[in-house]
């Protein structure tokens, strides 16, 4: 039986760290074989990569190194954790993915749509089942980003608010482009609240399987 692949995506302070660690706890409590992981890292090399990618010292770290390594992670837990996983039929929860390039890398960042493509093409060989997006205003979201990973903010949150409302406006373009794959949730709610509307687009993803 194959699994399936669930990803997470939003800007800083949209919650996707809460509301992964909440669905989890439910999906395991209903028997289900879960396994958890974040990009860049979830394996020793991702780890590596992730700190040069967000250590706020590496500020001469130019847009197509930072695009490549993002690659190199993926690439990496695609091969190492991803594929086994759903072969084995496990239900994977992934917080951010291959769309966060897009939203950050191109419509962040402006490199070339082409060039993600080429690089998806060439090297993501999984593709989500459903993508949740966690959806909220950027000053809400980076008001809520306090819990730094570097003791300080990182490159990322680092960053301009005119290169976050980019990629907030990046994510709702591209879910509005693929309806069929993507469920924005407001990110703005009540923590239980978030997590009703997540489980009501997870549910009939998960039942799938039951019918067949």
């Amino acid at each position: 039986m194959v699994g399936k692949l669930i990803t997470f995506e939003g800007i800083e302070g949209s919650g996707k760290d809460t509301q992964i660690k909440i669905l989890s706890h439910y999906l395991k409590k209903e028997g289900k074989v879960v396994e958890v992981y974040h990009e860049p890292g979830s394996t020793r090399v991702g780890a590596e990569i992730r700190r040069i990618l967000l250590h706020p010292d590496n500020i001469e770290l130019c847009p197509d190194s930072e695009l490549l390594l993002y690659y190199a992670a993926r690439a990496q837990i695609i091969h190492e954790k991803l594929v086994p996983d759903l072969n084995g039929g496990k239900i994977v929860l992934c917080n951010r993915y291959d769309d966060s390039s897009r939203a950050y890398q191109h419509y962040g960042r402006g490199l070339d749509l082409s060039v993600l493509n080429l690089l998806k093409t060439t090297f993501v060989k999984v593709q989500p089942d459903l993508t949740v997006l966690l959806d909220l205003p950027v000053d809400v979201g980076l008001k809520r980003s306090t819990t730094h990973e570097f003791g300080k903010p990182d490159r990322f949150e680092s960053e301009k608010y005119e290169f976050h409302e980019r990629v907030r406006q990046g994510y709702l373009e591209m879910a509005r482009a693929d309806q069929k794959r993507f469920r924005i949730v407001d990110g703005t709610l009540p923590e239980h609240a978030v997590f009703a509307a997540i489980y009501q687009h997870v549910s009939p993803l998960l039942n799938e399987n039951k019918k067949k």
